[in-house]
């Protein structure tokens, strides 16, 4: 049996510490589903389709399934028959803003499960917020993306 894990968010843009977070999750499962959420009271940097072609391209030859969603997480969860949610977190704000969350899926669908995965040290300063910071000023955003991956430039 193929065991399957559920990686969401809004990752615009996808960066290195997301990368390796997938990695360590692909340690424990044997395919992650990444899903790109639809946040309807956002407007992101990259669109959709942007941010799923980045992580198919940091992803290329892993067992990982791309998708959009728009719905609860744990509702996708079920539709899918998915029972695991991967989680990554850099400092301990990232974790209490996380169990929180990880509560109320648990409270929705008690049969899912959130896995909150620390982020490696070297990726920990990584977050998407400085990384459109820099390329909203055309800095040089390499040291922050996935290995192979060249983040499109702001028009």
């Amino acid at each position: 049996m193929t065991t399957k894990a559920f990686f969401p968010g809004s990752f615009d843009p996808f960066t290195a510490g997301h990368l390796n977070i997938l990695k360590r999750a692909l340690t424990m499962f044997d395919e992650v589903i990444v899903a790109v959420g639809i946040n309807q009271d956002k407007h992101g940097f990259y669109t959709n389709a942007q941010k799923m072609d980045i992580i198919r391209q940091a992803t290329v030859g892993m067992p990982v399934q791309v998708i959009e969603y728009d719905r609860l997480t744990v509702d996708i969860c079920r539709e899918l028959n998915i029972k695991h949610i991967i989680r990554g977190v850099r400092n301990m704000l990232d974790f209490e803003n996380e169990r929180a969350i990880a509560d109320a899926n648990r409270r929705l669908a008690p049969d899912v499960e959130t896995i909150i995965i620390p982020t490696a040290q070297e990726f920990a300063h990584i977050s998407s917020s400085a990384v459109r910071d820099i390329l909203r000023h055309h800095g040089d955003t390499s040291m922050f993306e996935p290995e192979g991956v060249k983040l499109p430039p702001v028009e």
